[in-house]
Order: C-alpha cells, then sequence, then structure tokens
C-alpha cells in the first residue's frame, strides 16, 4: 500500500494493466520518452518498450481511429490526449465507429479502447485547456465515460475500463491529479463500473458531485454537519449509463437532491439526472431539485476562471436553500 496522487495512480494502473496483459498498449502524443504532458506515463516506456509505449503524430482523429482498429483486432489500446480540448476530434470516431461496433457486427467484434484526457479547470490554462465536455461523450450510445474523483477510484476504475469489452472515455480531474495523496493497493483489484459511491451517509440532503468538485462537495457536507444538517455525498463516477437505482435510492432516504458539476449546466448529466428524479423520484422529494454548476458560455480565460467554477460557498447557498422547503 502506498500513499499515491491521483496521477500517480494512474500511472501504476497502466502499469499494472501492462504488465498483466500483453495487449495493454499505450499510444497519444508525447506519452513515451517525455512520459506525457502530466507525466501519467511516465517511466512506462523504458519499461515496456517502444512496441507498447508508441507516441503519436500530432492528429487525435488519426491515432483515434488506430485504437479503434487495434481494439477491434484485439488489443486493448489506451490513448492519451494531451488536454480535454483535444478530445474533440476522436468524436467522429466515437460516434461512427467505436460505440457502433459491437451492434455493427452482432457482437462478432468489440472496441475494448480506453481515451483518457486531464479535464476541467482549476490550473489556469487557456480555454481549450479547462473545459468539462463530459456531457459531449455521455450521450454517446455504446461509449462510456467515467470520471474518477480519488486516487483510490483512479486506480480502480482504470483497470476496470481497460478489461471492459466497450470503448470508455476516461476524464482525469487535472486539477486534483496532485491536490492530494491517498492510500492506494496495487493489487490489481478494480472497481465496478456503472456504480455510484456514496462517500457520505446521510438523512436531509443528498449531494451529487463528480470529478474535482467531490471534494468542495465533502467540505460543504463537514460545514452543514456543523449546522446540524446531514448531507449524503454521491459520486456518480460512471456518468454513463448512469447508477439510476443508487441515486433515487439515495434522494428517496433524503428527499432532497442538489447536484454539483463543473461544466454548463444544460444538456448534461446533471440535467439528465434532475429528469431521472422528476420521471421517477418526483413523489420522494420534498424540495426542487437544484444545481450548482458554470455557466453556459465557453470556458473564460484564466482570469475569471475562479467566477466561472462553482466553489464550496456555492454549494453551501443552494443547499441552504433547498433545506428551506419544509
Amino acid at each position: 500500500m502506498s500513499a499515491l496522487t491521483l496521477v500517480e495512480a494512474v500511472r501504476t494502473a497502466l502499469a499494472r494493466a501492462m504488465e498483466e496483459d500483453p495487449r495493454v498498449l499505450v499510444l497519444g502524443e508525447d506519452v513515451g520518452r517525455d512520459g506525457g504532458v502530466f507525466r501519467a506515463t511516465e517511466g512506462l516506456f523504458e519499461r515496456f518498450g517502444p512496441e507498447r509505449v508508441l507516441d503519436t503524430p500530432l492528429s487525435e482523429a488519426l491515432f483515434t481511429g488506430l485504437a479503434v482498429g487495434l481494439g477491434a483486432q484485439g488489443f486493448r489500446p489506451v490513448v492519451e490526449f494531451q488536454f480535454d480540448g483535444f478530445l474533440y476530434p476522436a468524436i467522429d470516431q466515437l460516434v461512427n465507429h467505436a460505440g457502433r461496433l459491437r451492434a455493427r457486427t452482432r457482437g462478432r467484434l468489440s472496441c475494448p479502447i480506453v481515451l483518457r484526457a486531464p479535464f476541467g479547470g482549476g490550473i489556469r490554462a487557456p480555454e481549450h485547456h479547462s473545459e468539462s465536455p463530459e456531457g459531449l461523450f455521455a450521450a454517446i450510445p455504446g461509449v462510456r465515460t467515467v470520471v474518477p474523483s480519488s486516487p483510490a477510484r483512479a486506480y480502480g476504475l482504470l483497470l476496470a475500463a481497460i478489461r471492459d469489452p466497450d470503448p470508455v472515455v476516461f476524464l482525469e480531474p487535472k486539477r486534483i491529479y496532485r491536490a492530494f495523496r491517498e492510500e492506494v493497493v496495487d493489487d490489481g483489484a478494480a472497481l465496478p463500473l456503472d456504480r455510484a459511491f456514496v462517500l457520505r451517509e446521510g438523512r436531509d440532503l443528498t449531494i451529487v458531485a463528480w470529478g474535482a468538485l467531490v471534494r468542495e462537495a465533502l467540505q460543504a457536507a463537514d460545514r452543514l454537519a456543523e449546522e446540524g444538517v446531514s448531507a449524503e455525498v454521491l459520486d456518480p463516477a460512471t456518468l454513463a449509463p448512469l447508477d439510476v437505482e443508487t441515486i433515487l435510492a439515495s434522494v428517496g432516504r433524503t428527499g432532497r437532491c442538489l447536484i454539483v458539476h463543473e461544466a454548463p449546466p444544460s444538456h448534461g448529466p446533471g440535467a439528465e439526472i434532475a429528469a431521472l428524479l422528476a420521471a421517477e423520484g418526483l413523489f420522494s422529494l420534498l424540495a426542487p431539485v437544484a444545481r450548482v454548476a458554470a455557466f453556459d458560455v465557453p470556458t473564460p480565460l484564466p482570469r475569471l476562471e475562479g467566477v466561472f467554477l462553482p466553489n464550496v460557498a456555492d454549494i453551501l447557498e443552494a443547499a441552504r436553500r433547498l433545506l428551506a422547503h419544509r
């Protein structure tokens, strides 16, 4: 057991998967000798060699297509994108090929690929380096979208994603890459996909958050506890498909739901969770579903990042409004 940062946990999971399965390959821009922009693949080139850790040309569409072909032929490629804003060329391959391959071939072929990308704000980078595009990928049929929120969950969920027979978009919140350490056992044990994690139990309010904002949600829950409020904190982790049962069960216990995410509020997983509660959990609700999110505008330049990103104070304000409904 070691105390690892999130980026170290990703690297440890990659090494474990490559050691256990020779079909696992790592490819992307500068993932070899340079070890990636955030050093997530550092040391893998020296350990596994250039045939399994491949530096690619500067073309996201090209190497995503390469990964689809490799996956269809039995390999398990893990593709690194340098930043979230560079994922968009991959959507063509995901929509038209990776997500359809199992259905197109009536199960004869699958596409076990993982597309990894650091995502979200908080490091004062330019706009294409600070976006939260999870809603775009969660809307693609046949593709899983997974967001870890801690080193231990990054390790276990990445192993599960690599072993899954279908494509997974794995979004790593870069703001917490090195923000804290957590004990991680490198035993090769995967965490379940499609399962939400109840990180804190409560009776008065359910806070649903993912990615970097899970930390703020837990901090807000601590502050609410000082006021006598018991908040349950839920991390969906897999945004597509959602763990409907766990979300409904939690809100059934608390009667209130606050959804917290970094992406713009419209047309994303937060809206999907709200719609789910309206359709299947309406009679459990003691108050309208509330959301804390960014704004429906492009990610601003770094000087406005503090205004754009939700924080603990925003969560507390929204929670108190919800609790005022009796």
